[in-house]
């Protein structure tokens, strides 16, 4: 297999989400991605079947065996969209945020945004959901206490990527650790050796900005946890819920297990906590709370808070609102098939095999990737699993463990996407804060930082093992 003529199916796909993100901007994921991968999968396969004389059936096959392995990972993403409506509904995360806004202070603002948007993040699962919704309250309350756009931007932003990066019920965790063939669970419990130290630089950064800043205006805090109070049934029992979630985790349950046990938990609270709420979802009969659970969990569920801020907090779309990331994992999945079938991935592969010697430069070639990616297809998604596909058959010819690959891939693919103006995370968080990506790009510490950490932890090799050979 010629390495240029594996290089061609990228350069359509990079070609076509060019054209898509410049037609459909931060919409690109409702279809126009998901086209791109496919119409990339036909020009592969037709490449490798007239010039290569490649049978359709072992290209089938390869797609089915994709497929295959991605089913959990499916499953996973349909109940973390289950958790996003229920979590929200039964209060947990209305709770969570009332308690951090109490803190709040300009003293401490920018570490303290910076921790409350990790929080939401991490319970919520989604970088998207956290910005959108507490960080457009948040970028309010900094911009009237005196802080630079850049450095408020960058507190929020950093504290959402890191919670999304740890949450087992982030879509790009998951998608991650499914490219990766690694373990949900084990992928975010070795993902904290770098993670978790980037986090802390940058929260001991923003930590010194804050004191060294002085204007006070607390007013519009107070205002968002009045409203919270008054729509919220608030209290700390509901905190149960992402504690017991917790041990399970810690307890090493199957990811499938631990997600369904918490919607389940997720459920009870509701219904104990939130009646008001169930009974405005639900409806009049005998079976409203029913109607209620069920549409929670699985469409999308709104109410009227009379904060427009608020009322865009809790506006769920349960398994609905993962349809899309599903069909773009089945549609790279057809891709990734396709390439791996073909040989045209471990052409791409050797290349890179030809530039690496040691862990740490395969390591920097993984992240080097992660940021191309980005750069060249304008989508997180698309560069997660295109690192995971392209190194993957490295990292076990070299004896590598499968999580070293997961991580390096969250520590890039994961974080610079918003770093890029033309990448719908970019686009997407630029709009929707109101600031320039080239403005807040330099305060967005714990995106900069994790490279370099996962960098560094891999030439120091610091937690990192072969696999030891099973030939004779």
């Amino acid at each position: 297999m010629s390495i240029w003529l594996a290089l061609i199916p990228l350069a359509v796909l990079v070609a076509m989400l060019a054209l898509v993100i410049k037609t459909f901007g931060a919409d690109a994921i409702e279809g126009g991605s998901q086209i791109s991968l496919l119409v990339a999968s036909s020009v592969a396969a037709l490449l490798a079947i007239v010039f290569c004389h490649c049978k359709w059936s072992t290209l089938e096959d390869a797609i089915i065996n994709n497929i295959r392995t991605s089913a959990s990972a499916i499953i996973i993403l349909l109940l973390i969209g289950a958790i996003a409506g229920t979590w929200m509904l039964s209060g947990v995360v209305p709770t969570l945020m009332y308690y951090g806004l109490q803190i709040i202070h300009p003293k401490v603002f920018l570490a303290v945004a910076c921790l409350i948007c990790a929080v939401v993040a991490v319970v919520t699962g989604s970088s998207w959901t956290t910005i959108a919704t507490i960080g457009v309250a948040l970028m309010g309350v900094g911009e009237a206490q005196g802080f630079s756009e850049g450095w408020i931007a960058g507190a929020i932003i950093s504290g959402a990527y890191f919670g999304d990066k740890m949450s087992a019920l982030s879509d790009t965790t998951v998608l991650a650790s499914s490219t990766a063939r690694v373990p949900l669970f084990e992928h975010v419990k070795y993902m904290s050796i770098t993670t978790i130290p980037s986090f802390v630089i940058a929260l001991i950064a923003f930590t010194v900005v804050s004191l060294l800043h002085t204007t006070d205006n607390a007013a519009q805090m107070q205002e968002l946890s009045s409203v919270l109070l008054e729509s919220f049934n608030i209290s700390a029992w509901l905190l149960l819920v992402p504690a017991i979630t917790l041990v399970l985790i810690a307890k090493r349950l199957p990811a499938l297990v631990t997600l369904f046990i918490s919607v389940i938990l997720a459920c009870i609270a509701m219904v104990v906590a939130q009646p008001e709420i169930v009974q405005a979802i639900g409806g009049d009969g005998d079976y409203s709370t029913f109607r209620a659970l069920l549409t929670v969990c699985s469409t999308n569920t709104s109410i009227d808070t009379g904060s427009d801020t608020i009322n865009e907090l809790v506006a769920t779309n349960g398994m609905k609102g993962m349809l899309n990331t599903v069909w773009l994992v089945l549609c790279a999945m057809c891709f990734g098939g396709v390439m791996a079938g073909s040989g045209m991935l471990s052409a791409i592969t050797k290349l890179f095999a030809k530039f690496v010697y040691r862990t740490s430069s395969i390591v920097a070639s993984t992240l080097g990737m992660g940021l191309f990616a980005n750069l060249l297809t304008a989508d997180q998604y698309i560069s997660v699993i295109i690192t995971g596909e392209t190194f993957r058959e490295l990292y076990a010819n070299r004896g590598l463990e499968g999580r070293l690959l997961s991580r390096s891939i969250e520590d890039t693919a994961t974080v610079s996407s918003v770093l890029v103006p033309w990448n719908s995370c970019g686009m997407t968080q630029s709009t929707v804060l109101g600031v320039a990506t080239i403005t807040y790009l330099p305060y967005c510490l714990f995106n900069l930082i994790s490279p370099i950490m996962s960098l560094t932890v891999a030439i120091i090799g610091y937690k990192i093992s072969r696999k030891v050979s099973t030939e004779a």
